[in-house]
């Protein structure tokens, strides 16, 4: 069974082998109780997103994790994952700068993956 964080490196993994851009990970169940992690990262195009979301599918599948729920597949401007603790955010360009989540949970501390992953 894996942690949360080691679900949440295994994502970041998925999304830099991918060339994703500007990830962040906010620890948003500080202030809210939706969930307690947000991974937002945004492609250059929506064929990036979607190869973004795949590549996360698949990787998160071979270790027995698949989503609740997704959203976006169709248009590929905004993918949304959800992994119950985790939700994924793969946003285009303009979407992610529209919607800026960052802003929206100015509140949620931001999470450093590489201390993150000496902890696990």
């Amino acid at each position: 069974m894996q942690t949360v964080e080691e679900i949440l490196v295994s994502i970041y993994d998925s999304i830099e082998d991918k060339l994703g851009q500007d990830t962040v990970i906010l620890n948003i169940g500080k202030v809210s109780s939706l969930c307690d992690y947000f991974v937002i990262s945004s492609g250059g195009s929506s064929r990036q997103v979607k190869a973004i979301a795949d590549s996360i599918e698949d990787d998160l599948a071979e270790l027995g994790i698949e989503p609740r729920g997704k959203e976006g597949k169709d248009t590929q401007s905004w993918i949304l994952l959800d992994y119950g603790d985790i939700l994924v955010h793969i946003f285009d360009e303009e979407n992610r700068g529209f919607y800026n989540l960052e802003k929206l949970w100015k509140d949620a501390p931001y999470i450093n993956i590489e201390e993150m992953r000496k902890n696990i």
